[in-house]
């Protein structure tokens, strides 16, 4: 090839070459442009949800989702600068999508529960909850999974999708607790006596709430006690150390006052052809 020749073909190609120069220069503005945007964008986002409280598991996600989607036109606009077809990478990015979903729908259904749970928030990081047969305190809240921290140290992680197909307890919602305890005693001891007791040691406690106030009442008269009812309100935090210590005061303060605290008992008369031989028998029963 002639230098003439190569110069008459770079002079035909001269037009389309500043043409493709100028569209190029183009997308790649678009593309740096673009990419400032969603970043601001990103930026604006975060600041806004952050200064309105909003769960920092949701910010993250949220602003992330919103960068991607931004870049993903923004990609699209730069390759359609330039003259690549986007209509055939937009179906074929459709269909791998729909096969990566179909693939990972247990991840997806988990994930979208995240979502549900970020947004809707039954429960948060450090509350109390009961759910998909474990209880424990909330250590951390992912898109695909919740982190359960239980009273005896171990680490639970529950799939999203558990945790919002069944029901939930949250002991933490509303920041106080009843403690429902039963106090069995002689039948022979004074009702009043018994209830002024329980009150004093209830109110002994700082950790029994005044408002709302203790609750103590005969609550049946069962077949060897008469049962009283003992409800303190508590903080949440205080709900378990506090049953166990609340029962032990109680035990100790009704032996001080020697008061009995009866255990099923049965008596059986054995009746013999003599009645001289005839004789009552009191078996305790432990079952």
């Amino acid at each position: 090839m002639t230098f003439d020749t190569t110069r008459e073909l770079f002079l035909q190609a001269q037009p389309f070459l500043l043409a493709f120069g100028i569209r190029l220069a183009i997308a790649v503005a678009i593309f740096v442009v673009g990419r400032w945007l969603a970043r601001l964008a990103k930026r604006l986002v975060k600041k806004v949800m952050t200064k309105a409280q909003i769960e920092p598991t949701l910010t993250v996600f949220a602003s992330n989702i919103l960068f991607y989607v931004i870049m993903a036109f923004v990609l699209l606009a730069a390759l359609g600068e330039v003259g690549i077809e986007t209509t055939s990478l937009i179906a074929a990015l459709g269909a791998a999508g729909l096969a990566v979903g179909l693939a990972l729908q247990g991840s997806l259904t988990n994930f979208a529960a995240g979502i549900i749970i970020i947004i809707a928030q039954p429960f948060r990081v450090s509350d109390w909850v009961e759910a998909a047969g474990h209880s424990g305190y909330i250590m951390e809240i992912e898109l695909l999974t919740t982190t359960l921290r239980t009273v005896d140290n171990r680490t639970v992680v529950i799939p999203n999708g558990i945790l919002t197909d069944g029901s939930l307890v949250n002991y933490s919602t509303l920041g106080q607790l009843r403690l429902d305890l039963v106090v069995g005693v002689d039948y022979s001891t004074d009702i009043d006596r018994v209830k002024g007791i329980l009150l004093d040691v209830l109110n002994a406690d700082s950790r029994v709430m005044s408002s709302p106030a203790p609750a103590v009442g005969l609550l049946e008269m069962a077949d060897s006690s008469l049962n009283f009812a003992v409800r303190p309100w508590v903080l949440p935090t205080d709900y378990l150390p506090l049953s166990m210590s609340l029962q032990e005061a109680i035990k100790k303060r009704l032996d001080a006052e020697d008061i009995s605290i009866p255990f099923p008992q049965r008596d059986i008369h054995l009746i013999s052809a003599n009645p001289a031989e005839s004789r009552l028998t009191t078996i305790t029963n432990v079952s």
